[in-house]
Formats: structure tokens, C-alpha cells, sequence
């Protein structure tokens, strides 16, 4: 297995607040780490996985220099998935975020972005670009001319499209037809179904990649929550991995690439499945691992190396009173 382009990452690496931080679990507690200088969370998470999928830039188009600091900050063979700007993808909250009332895309805002992103692209660490649509997104013409157009303008970077509606799976072939046509991997995501819920059969559609998303799946959150991190708040068990690991390793022998990201991030539950599934693909799980990690979630037990324990501090010996 380890001879296969199989990536297996997290959707996101920094969740530094709320009750699903990361950090004291998967990275050290946040007082220790502004103690030790140079402390820096992505290269720490390369250290462990060869990918991520990035979502800050759903929210607003990094600025250049930002992006070309991530490529210089991960290993040569690291690769990045990149979120498209929502406003690719959802106008209406894009409108909303911005107060521009207007939800219109052209040639120049995709331009913009290609632009910002770049430095990943030039420094071979590009892996994909993520195409999210709302579960609102239904299959209609005006859709299918706007994947057309989108796609189009992202030439030269291999795309994803991950759709929810479930009249995109009511019409299998056509979806196929358009999405195969324009050279763009299928998303095949996992999260709690509703009735509108698309339904897949996680297999891929195009040779050039794959594309796997887990999302959790605790459907009592999923719509209604104090917070949006709860819907995230979903552990998946090693028995309920193992039909991914099988749907990961049987597309490894259909595609030259295959990216699966774990999005259940909520105190770092992603990263511990992360790891159980490289662990199930027999693939390496690389890095030192804090003991915290290992008593939340004890699967990892044999899967993951911990770190070694610091040295005791050496006490200052007491020695007799000098006699005069």
C-alpha cells in the first residue's frame, strides 16, 4: 500500500477556541507553547500527515504571501487541498458576509484567487481545489452552466465538486455525464442523511483522482446547535473506518491519486482517525504523538509513537554547613 498516492489528512489544522480545540490535545497546551519559541501548528502537523485540506479560504482569499508561507513551511512531498472562496459557491452568503448585495462572479474574482493561491501551485504542493456546494445547490440547468463555467475558468487546476441535494443521485448518469465531461472528481462525502440527502456509491468517476470527505455523522447537531464546532462532534470507531479503509483501497488500484479528509474535528477527533485509518491501509503513521492524545482516544495505542517523556529536572543538592 505504501507505494500508492493514497493522502489521508484533516480538513483544517487550526482550531485554536471552543470546547473542540486542539490544542492540549493534539498540540501542547496553549501556555506551554507560548513558552516554547518557534512552536508553529502546521509544521507540527506535517510532521504526522503528507496533506490538508484547507477551509479558511471559504472565507476570504489569503493574501499571497500568506499561501507561499504555507509551501515553505511543509515538506517537499506535502500536498494541499484548497476550499474555494464561497463566493464561487454560495452567492447568497457570500452577500450576506460581504453586504455587497451583489452575488455575481466573473472572470476576474476567479483570476484573483488563482493569483493568491499560486505559490502552492508553482511549488508543486497544489493537490486540489474544493468546489462545496450547499445542500441548496439543486441539479437545474443554471447549475450545470455554472460548474461548466467555474470549472472552465480553474483550468489547469484539478478540481472537486462535493454536492449535497440529492437530485444530483436522482439522475446518476447525467451528473456523471457533465462532471466526467468536464474532467472533475465527484466528492464522495459521508454525513448524517436526511431526506434530501444525496447518496453515493463512493466510487470514483474520473482516473485522474478521488476525492473522500468524512464529515461525522451526529445528525442531532447536524441542523441544530448552539455552536457550529458541535456538528463536528462525532468520533467514528475503528469497525465503523474499515468499509473506508476497503473504498480507499480498492479506488487506489482505479486512480493515480486519492485524497480522504477527515472533517469531524472537534477536539481533535479527526486527527485520531485520521491516523486509525493510514494505520488500517497499512500506510505510515509518522511523527511523535503527545500521551494526551493516546488516553482520549486509546485506539491509538500501538498505532502511534509517543513522545518521549521530558527528563525530571535535576534537584539542587543540599550539602552540610561549612564548619569554621
Amino acid at each position: 500500500m505504501t507505494g500508492r498516492q493514497i493522502r489521508i489528512g484533516t480538513s483544517g489544522w487550526h482550531y485554536p477556541s471552543g470546547d473542540g480545540a486542539w490544542d492540549g490535545v493534539f498540540y501542547p497546551p496553549r501556555g506551554r507553547r507560548h513558552r516554547a519559541k518557534g512552536f508553529d501548528e502546521l509544521e507540527y502537523y506535517a510532521e504526522h500527515f503528507d496533506t490538508v485540506e484547507v477551509n479558511s479560504t471559504f472565507y476570504g482569499v489569503p493574501r499571497r504571501s500568506v499561501v507561499a508561507a504555507w509551501a515553505d513551511r511543509t515538506p517537499d512531498d506535502f500536498a494541499f487541498a484548497v476550499k474555494l472562496y464561497q463566493q464561487f459557491t454560495h452567492p447568497k452568503m457570500f452577500a450576506a458576509a460581504t453586504g455587497s448585495g451583489d452575488a455575481q462572479v466573473d472572470r476576474g474574482d476567479v483570476d484573483r484567487f488563482r493569483d493568491a493561491i499560486a505559490p502552492l501551485h508553482e511549488a508543486g504542493k497544489l493537490g486540489a481545489l474544493l468546489a462545496q456546494f450547499p445542500a441548496s445547490f439543486k441539479n437545474a440547468a443554471a447549475a450545470h452552466d455554472h460548474l461548466a463555467w467555474l470549472i472552465e475558468a480553474l483550468s489547469a487546476c484539478p478540481v472537486a465538486v462535493e454536492l449535497r441535494h440529492r437530485s444530483w443521485s436522482d439522475d446518476v448518469a447525467g451528473t456523471l455525464r457533465l462532471l466526467n465531461g468536464l474532467g472533475a472528481a465527484w466528492v464522495q462525502i459521508d454525513e448524517p442523511k436526511f431526506r434530501l440527502s444525496i447518496a453515493q456509491n463512493t466510487l470514483p468517476n474520473v482516473e485522474s483522482f478521488y476525492y473522500m470527505r468524512l464529515h461525522g455523522r451526529n445528525a442531532r447537531k447536524w441542523w441544530r446547535h448552539d455552536r457550529a464546532e458541535e456538528r463536528y462532534d462525532y468520533h467514528y470507531s475503528a469497525a465503523e473506518l474499515q468499509p473506508f479503509r476497503d473504498t480507499a483501497d480498492a479506488a487506489a488500484r482505479l486512480v493515480k491519486r486519492l485524497y480522504l479528509y477527515m472533517n469531524n474535528h472537534f477536539a481533535a477527533k479527526a486527527v485520531a482517525n485520521a491516523a486509525t485509518l493510514k494505520h488500517q491501509l497499512g500506510l505510515e503513521v509518522s511523527g511523535d504523538w503527545r500521551e494526551e492524545m493516546v488516553t482520549r482516544y486509546p485506539e491509538l495505542a500501538g498505532v502511534v509513537r509517543t513522545e518521549p517523556e521530558a527528563a525530571a529536572p535535576l534537584l539542587p543538592v543540599e550539602r552540610p554547613p561549612a564548619r569554621g
